[in-house]
């Protein structure tokens, strides 16, 4: 007990027993989504995931696993690995990034961080570079937050700023881009006025330079590497406001895909290509549309397209765009500082913990679902297993991953009777399906559904429960759709394979032995999502959750 009054103890739950083995299993990227062929969770043979969803209906229900449900800015923005373990550890919902940008850049952490730091000592002699999306759609990017981080880089130190611009027309209108241009280039005249060599260097339109994702194509990451770092592009001009009013008079235009450009000198000079010594921020807070273009300015032996020169410089993203991949390396925004987690108070109140998955997704099943934190809380009272991922091969090629292994050690630490919570999280509809091979996908979902089975049948055997769930869609939907629903089709008539998580809920089952009679899922929850796991899971413990979590999905209704 601190002199806070702090007290890690949980109050006993009125009505559920302690001491019951708990397997929680998270499988993941696997969303429900209407039964089609592109739904490869349907098309595949899962009959123990099918049992859970149309045995006991007051034992199944949908949780929200995408936007504001896992502290994402809005509800386009779907779900993913790290902030919904984040959730469905910490068992609240904490700002994920728009939200956390604004917080650091208000407070000025941003600038007291190891990214800025670290990006901060080419100011001397270099330029620091900005490329993001210029507009107020806040899906992507802020003006506001731009213009934020120019005052802050200027007030300590950047004596040379570039800014790289992509016009949006796609989270605002069409046309607005000459607007926001013609803003920028207002805050940065009056840089100019106070001595800093401030000024627009490149742009084009967001579809066509640089803003592709899940690798669809690289020629729109190349197109922008030749505009901001070659400094070469189709099209040159003297101002950044004319190239855009110039470029919106073909009347196909469209800001969404306006072609590349180059600001250049009196001398026909372009004014800012990336060289040597410089520093580099990539000012997007959403990952989707970064990430390839964050391997392009980071990874030294990338071969996808010929990138001309690879200039030494510092990198940082706005955030971290990868937790798996750790891309970038450096980020001006730290994730969220996430304390009291669902982990930490259940092994202070003796809840022995077991938690264990593959290389891909340990991180995920421990550090993530800990509240971005390394380590055991309580090395006695816990074990984590990582199982090495295939390493050199695409995960279609091995769908079935690591499964199997996964389940024999739930089954051997269940059976084992030392832990009352064993963990995992099976990564093959996640994994198999960003690679948008349909067939493999299926066959990665019939081996999470396999491995599924060992772990129940495993609960059976000591008279425990089982909580299973998912942290965000991904295998239950593998075609780009049109506004109606419709399979989006390519110019040779042959559908459009979707490698992205998606916008769709997960399954959450709850059963077993050891669940007491009358435990069913709330009616009065409609809107619960991947937060309300936590508390869930402390109540089959036979806790109650701390007052500030989200609430528990589950009541115990006298039989």
């Amino acid at each position: 007990m601190g002199s806070s009054g702090f007290s890690w103890k949980l109050n006993d739950h009125p009505k559920l027993p302690k001491g019951k083995i708990i397997s929680v299993v998270v499988l993941d990227g696997w969303g429900e989504a209407n039964p089609d062929e592109y739904n490869c969770i349907h098309v595949a043979q899962t009959p123990t995931m099918d049992s859970l969803k149309n045995g006991a209906p007051e034992k199944w229900r949908l949780v929200k696993a995408h936007g504001t449900a896992v502290g994402l800015p809005t509800e386009d923005d779907m779900g993913n690995s790290e902030v919904g373990h984040n959730a469905l550890g910490a068992g609240r919902i904490y700002a994920q990034g728009a939200k956390l940008v604004d917080l650091a850049l208000a407070s000025g952490k941003i600038y007291e961080g190891e990214g800025f730091t670290y990006i901060k000592d080419s100011f001397a002699t270099g330029t620091l570079h900005l490329i993001g999306l210029l507009s107020d759609g806040g899906v992507h990017s802020r003006l506001d937050q731009l213009q934020l981080l120019l005052r802050g880089a200027s007030e300590r130190g950047a004596k040379r700023i570039r800014v790289h611009v992509l016009t949006d027309g796609r989270d605002v209108l069409d046309g607005s881009s000459v607007g926001f241009v013609e803003s920028l280039e207002n805050d940065l005249a009056k840089l100019r006025e106070k001595g800093i060599d401030a000024q627009i260097a490149s742009g084009g339109g967001r579809m066509h330079v640089t803003m592709d994702r899940y690798e669809n194509d690289w020629g729109v990451v190349k197109r922008g590497w030749d505009a901001q770092v070659l400094g070469e592009a189709p099209h040159k001009f003297k101002s950044a406001v004319d190239a855009v009013k110039k470029l919106r008079e073909d009347p196909k235009a469209n800001d969404q895909y306006l072609p590349a450009f180059v600001i250049i000198d009196d001398s026909g000079k372009a004014v800012g290509p990336i060289v040597d010594g410089d520093a580099v921020v990539t000012f997007n807070f959403r990952a989707d549309r970064m990430t390839m273009l964050a391997k392009a300015l980071e990874y030294e032996d990338f071969d996808i397209f010929d990138r001309v020169r690879f200039p030494k410089i510092r990198y940082a993203g706005m955030l971290q765009y990868d937790g798996e991949l750790k891309l970038p390396s450096h980020y001006l925004v730290s994730p969220p500082e996430i304390e009291r987690t669902s982990g930490e108070y259940l092994v202070h109140n003796g809840v022995r913990t077991f938690a264990c998955s593959e290389t891909v997704k340990f991180g995920h099943v421990t550090f993530f679902w800990n509240g971005n934190r390394s380590g055991y809380f309580n090395q006695e009272m816990e074990e984590y297993v990582e199982i090495p991922s295939d390493s050199g091969i695409t995960f279609n090629v091995q769908p079935k991953m690591k499964a199997l292994e996964i389940a024999e050690k739930a089954r051997d630490a269940i059976l084992s009777r030392k832990f009352h919570q064993v963990r995992v999280n099976l990564p093959n509809g996640d994994m198999v399906g960003h690679t948008g091979d349909i067939g493999a996908t299926i066959v990665a979902c019939k081996a999470a559904d396999e491995a599924v089975k060992m772990i129940l049948d495993a609960i059976e055997q000591v008279g425990g429960i089982y909580v299973v769930t998912a942290d965000h869609g991904n295998a239950e939907d593998m075609v780009k759709r049109n506004k109606k629903g419709e399979p989006l089709l390519d110019k040779s008539g042959k559908i459009q394979i979707l490698t992205s998580h998606t916008l769709q809920p997960v399954p959450i089952a709850i059963g077993g032995p050891g669940l007491a009679p009358g435990v069913r899922f709330r009616k009065d929850v409609p809107g619960g999502g991947l937060a309300n796991v936590a508390a869930t899971v402390m109540n089959l413990h036979g806790f109650e959750a701390p007052s500030d979590y989200e609430t528990t999905l589950i009541e115990v209704v006298d039989n």
